[in-house]
């Protein structure tokens, strides 16, 4: 699969060109707490002894509380209890590779959506595949950022015949669903997965990431200047409260890290650094 080799540095390519737009973010800023230093990513690499590592990227600043731009390119096998959960593994055969770039930024704003973002290409015995996909999380939604954040990827999957964005929204509004709360995470975007690799979906994921790369930081800017309430603040707080319960509990992403031998400080990279419980 000639994606082994160009799919990794496309994800770092990436993530180097997001941290440099959220560092321009953080110099710009004249918001609240901007008497404070601009933020700016450090980036700690770290080794999987099974086989391959990543860069976790995180920074706290002025405008993020606290974000992480992670990619890894991983392999080895799975268990046999986990393989069974993945397409293209056989009973002889639990070998995969693995590489990605996945993001969540959570904000000093309550005014400022969160967001997570995750583009991936994953390789078994007997399948290879893109997925990924983008979600806005909003404590406090506000419908013109989840109309322009919609509008963004519904456009990027009608570039590519392989976008299907009625069903690429309803199936992150599925996913995005905290059964036992009986809510969404946030306000959706899109999902995908087990999309053939070929030229097409990878063309497909690329634009995903360049579409995220366009919208998120305009929502940003939109709203970081504003003040906000210490009301508005504690719905933060609380909002958080879930996102963390569904990233523990049902986030996929989460439970393939640690079922492969992941790096842990990576992987709950995606869990907010302040939350409350009502």
């Amino acid at each position: 699969m000639h994606f082994k080799e160009t799919a990794p540095d496309w994800f770092e390519q990436l993530r180097t060109s997001i941290c440099d737009t959220f560092e321009a973010i953080e110099d710009e800023h004249t918001g609240p707490f901007c008497e404070r230093p601009a933020g700016r990513f450090e980036r700690t690499a770290w080794e999987r002894p099974e086989g391959g590592g990543g860069v976790m990227a995180v920074m706290k600043g002025r405008v993020f509380e606290k974000v992480g731009v992670n990619v890894s390119t991983v392999w080895g096998e799975f268990s046999d209890k986990f393989r069974g959960e993945i397409p293209g593994t056989t009973d002889d055969d639990g070998g995969f590779w693995a590489c990605g770039v996945s993001l969540v930024a959570h904000m000093h704003s309550p005014l400022v959506p969160a967001v997570h973002m995750n583009t991936r290409h994953i390789v078994t015995a007997n399948k290879a595949w893109f997925g990924g996909g983008a979600d806005l999380n909003p404590p406090l939604p506000d419908d013109t950022d989840t109309s322009d954040f919609h509008g963004a990827f519904r456009d990027c999957c009608e570039r590519h015949t392989c976008g299907d964005y009625p069903r690429f929204k309803e199936w992150a509004d599925d996913y995005f669903f905290i059964k036992h709360r009986n809510v969404a995470r946030g306000v959706g975007g899109i999902f995908y997965d087990y999309i053939d690799a070929d030229d097409a979906s990878y063309a497909f994921t690329r634009d995903v990431g360049e579409t995220f790369r366009t919208i998120y930081p305009a929502l940003i800017r939109r709203h970081m200047a504003r003040q906000w309430t210490p009301d508005q603040r504690e719905e933060q707080l609380i909002y958080r409260g879930r996102y963390a319960e569904f990233n523990l509990v049902y986030d996929r992403g989460t439970r393939f890290g640690l079922m492969t031998g992941g790096n842990t400080d990576a992987i709950l990279m995606s869990l907010p650094p302040e939350a409350k419980w009502p």
